[in-house]
């Protein structure tokens, strides 16, 4: 059984250094961090906009769980916004994800915007802005997007809590796994067209709820996604690169057209994999593909398991033709294979143990970013996958900010236990060890069993909540089935 060493066990930087040579990976890191104005990761950014980003910190995007059943924020949801804003980070990638209509919705409490709901919108935004305001006094160098979002074949948009499922094509595993009839029809041409139009409604209610721009999600095996790997798809939106982008390329035109000054960002996995499934021993395992190519994942070699950055440049350089400078990298889906999306050591409560050192899954995102950036270095790319780093995750980010590999590092589970990691890196305090996430995927494991998100082993405030007594409950009848070990 594969066993790992934990992040915590690497007291020094010569350890950490020697433990990721022993791995064959390429994560590399600065000893000494800097701390001040000269700072690597206090440095500010310029858009070509003109609008200056106050330093190299974002808080990534992430599903809410919290929201009400018409698709406004609760309380919980505006304690998680005014947290992004205390954090210090000066580009808020997001906040979370936001259906642009209820059908799009990836849980029954995820948020939605309508014009019944863009005021409720606003306010959070607002109540970002004032946390900021109040601990660090300026705001005029913090950016504050919105993403927007259809959930596709992983919608879930009603209290009977059960998948309602739009697709642009069958997929052999996921269908599969999900419950998907191998005759259900796929959507139309006119039905694509009318979710354009869709996206662009929302982009013009963002813009009134003051954001300063949208990210037109194309990650994670959701819809955009999902346009990406379109091969097997008839018609304008499938089989060609130029198809499969055509949905990106509307929306952008309609944006510009109805949302004048708007910006427009886009997150999009560069890569994915074959989906796993949990093994006998408890680890991940790629679903079997026969014989032949596994002809689903964009930026994937075929094989399942590789990467081919041919279609990924690609999107780059067309991002590039539209004008679209902001450009935030991830990776696979939390569905089908989280261990490349989000390594963690510990899996959700229905997941599988890490199939490979989730070190190996941290460098794979760096380095794939690092490509990219070389590619088209003109763009302003925000990185993934560093929480898993934990204590080592400013040392990393300073390299790689210093290096250019990236010009922002995103923290997300990092962003909801100790979202002010940012403010302590920047004014050179000491971390609060024990407010650092360690990848226990309890934020995962309680909106897959119906309960509201939040980090329930390091937040005192969810530790407190009815729901963490039911989740632990959950988790003690889960563990009838044998976990992985690690060390």
């Amino acid at each position: 059984m594969a066993r790992y060493r934990r992040i915590a066990a690497l007291k020094s930087a010569e350890a950490f250094r020697a433990y990721v040579s022993s791995l064959g990976i390429d994560l590399p890191l600065d000893e000494e961090l800097v701390s001040g104005p000269d700072a690597p990761l206090a440095q500010p950014y310029r858009l070509r906009s003109g609008f200056t980003i106050g330093n190299r910190f974002a808080i990534l995007p992430m599903e809410g769980w919290d929201g009400t059943r018409d698709g406004r924020p609760t309380e919980l949801t505006f304690r998680r916004w005014r947290r992004f804003g205390m954090s210090g980070a000066k580009l808020i990638w997001g906040g979370e994800a936001v259906a642009v209509r209820h059908d799009g919705r990836g849980n029954p409490r995820q948020l939605v915007l309508t014009e019944d709901t863009v005021g409720d919108l606003a306010r959070l935004r607002e109540e970002l802005v004032s946390a900021h305001s109040e601990r660090f006094g300026r705001t005029d160098d913090l950016l504050v997007g919105l993403q927007l979002t259809h959930s596709g074949r992983f919608a879930c948009p009603d209290e009977d809590d059960r998948l309602k499922p739009m697709i642009l094509y069958h997929h052999p595993i996921l269908d599969r796994r999900f419950g998907i009839d191998p005759d259900s029809p796929v959507m139309t041409d006119d039905e694509i067209a009318q979710l354009v139009e869709d996206f662009v409604h929302a982009a013009r209610l963002a813009q009134r709820a003051g954001f300063a721009f949208v990210d037109i999600k194309h990650c994670h095996g959701y819809l955009g996604h999902e346009f990406l790997s379109a091969f097997e798809r008839e018609g304008r939106y499938g089989g060609s690169f130029e198809n499969r982008t055509r949905f990106l390329r509307e929306v952008v035109i309609g944006i510009r057209a109805e949302a004048p000054g708007l910006d427009i960002g886009v997150r999009f996995s560069a890569f994915d994999f074959v989906p796993f499934h949990r093994g006998p021993d408890g680890y991940g395992e790629p679903d079997p593909i026969g014989d032949g190519r596994y002809r689903y994942a964009f930026g994937g070699d075929g094989t399942g398991v590789g990467i081919d950055l041919t279609e990924p440049l690609a999107f780059l350089d067309l991002l590039a033709s539209l004008d679209i400078e902001l450009v935030c990298v991830t990776a696979g889906s939390p569905y089908y294979n989280p261990h490349i999306q989000r390594p963690a050591m510990f899996p959700p409560s229905d997941g599988y143990g890490p199939p490979e050192d989730p070190l190996i899954g941290v460098a794979r995102q760096i380095n794939v970013v690092r490509q990219l950036k070389e590619h088209r270095p003109e763009l302003a790319y925000v990185g993934s996958a560093y929480s898993y780093l934990q204590e080592w995750l400013p040392h990393v980010a300073q390299y790689v900010v210093r290096n250019g590999w990236a010009d922002f590092v995103g923290l997300g589970r990092m962003a909801l236990t100790y979202p002010d990691m940012v403010a302590d890196v920047l004014a050179g305090r000491p971390l609060q060890h024990k407010r650092i996430c360690r990848t226990f995927s309890d934020c995962t494991s309680a909106p897959r069993n119906g309960l509201v998100s939040g980090c329930y082993p390091l937040d005192d405030f969810y530790k407190r909540l009815p729901e963490a007594r039911i989740l632990a409950r959950i988790k003690n009848r889960q563990r009838s089935v044998s976990e992985p070990s690690s060390v």
